[in-house]
């Protein structure tokens, strides 16, 4: 029987109450459950994300492998349709897929990930390589993206009075007019949803293989947010000219995506004026701040 680490169970609880804590409870049966269906052995510690925890395997007739079972919850439903689509082709292969109970049989790769590549220029464009290739045309039954913005407009406005707006009137404008334009009329693309360096692990098939998909359908310039809002470009937004910095950035990732730079603005702006409100529900104080800077600069 696995061993559940004590840090992830204590999260798990903590965020989800009593059916995290039914989960973790059920969590070790679960995993031995699919080690057994799939054929497979442990090989290695098992680690965790925020969500899911990862437990390194062995298939005789399959490469390094891992079981990722996740806490339930509607984030992680599409992740192995988006899987099946790509096939492999710049993300991990899926060899099994237990949709009842959030779990994958997924290939396994190297230990590192994008973040430890420390030169920016090489970084970005990795992103904007994988985004480019993961672009590609989607199955129908994925979420659609103009769906889960529909009522962002309305939803900003209310969050950012309710906060006794907080924000400048004319970056909830810009939001609004991005989302009135762009919004209901999106490409049949699938989207990662949630690409940034920790999401993309060394490989050994190929340099770089993404995970942790959401499996949207839409517009690929969606994503930009999570790549100019990350560790990566924090000090950027701490320097005495931020919007250089942040706009070269942008220009390189839009350019290895293939992204028209406009739009990938534009999208990462909306997208930083809803965390920025959203974050001041409990994100650090200097992240609010790096999240408000980010939506000024992007107008």
């Amino acid at each position: 029987m696995i061993d559940i680490p004590e840090a992830f169970a204590h999260e798990t609880v903590t965020r989800e109450g009593e059916p995290g804590r039914a989960w973790i409870t059920a969590l070790p049966d679960l995993a031995d459950e699919l080690l057994q269906r799939w054929s497979c052995t442990p090989d290695g510690p098992v680690m965790h994300g925020n969500v899911g925890v990862v437990l390194p395997v062995r298939h005789r007739d399959l490469p390094p492998a891992v079981i990722k079972i996740s806490f339930p919850h509607p984030g992680n439903v599409f992740e192995p349709d988006a899987f099946v689509t790509w096939n492999g082709q710049g993300a991990v292969h899926l060899f099994e897929r237990d949709d009842e109970r959030y779990a994958m049989l997924l290939e396994r790769t190297g230990r590192g990930t994008l973040a430890d590549v420390t030169n920016f220029d090489e970084a970005v464009g990795v992103l904007g390589q994988l985004s480019h290739r993961l672009a590609v045309d989607a199955p129908a039954a994925l979420p659609r993206l103009s769906d889960v913005v529909a009522d962002w407009a309305d939803e900003i406005r209310t969050t950012a009075a309710e906060l006794g707006d907080p924000l400048p009137r004319h970056l909830l404008d810009a939001a609004a007019e991005t989302l009135r334009e762009l919004g209901p009329c999106q490409p049949e693309t699938l989207v990662h949803g949630d690409l940034h360096d920790a999401n993309v692990l060394v490989g050994e098939r190929e340099p770089w293989l993404a995970i942790d998909p959401k499996g949207y359908v839409g517009d690929p310039a969606y994503d930009t947010i999570t790549v100019i809002r990350s560790y990566r470009f924090a000090p950027l937004l701490f320097a005495p000219d931020p919007a250089a910095g942040i706009r070269r950035g942008l220009d390189l990732y839009c350019e290895a995506a293939g992204i028209d730079r406009d739009r990938g603005r534009r999208w990462a702006q909306v997208r930083a004026v809803k965390a920025a409100l959203s974050g001041r529900h409990g994100d650090p104080e200097w992240v609010v701040q790096a999240t408000d800077r980010l939506a000024e600069v992007l107008v």
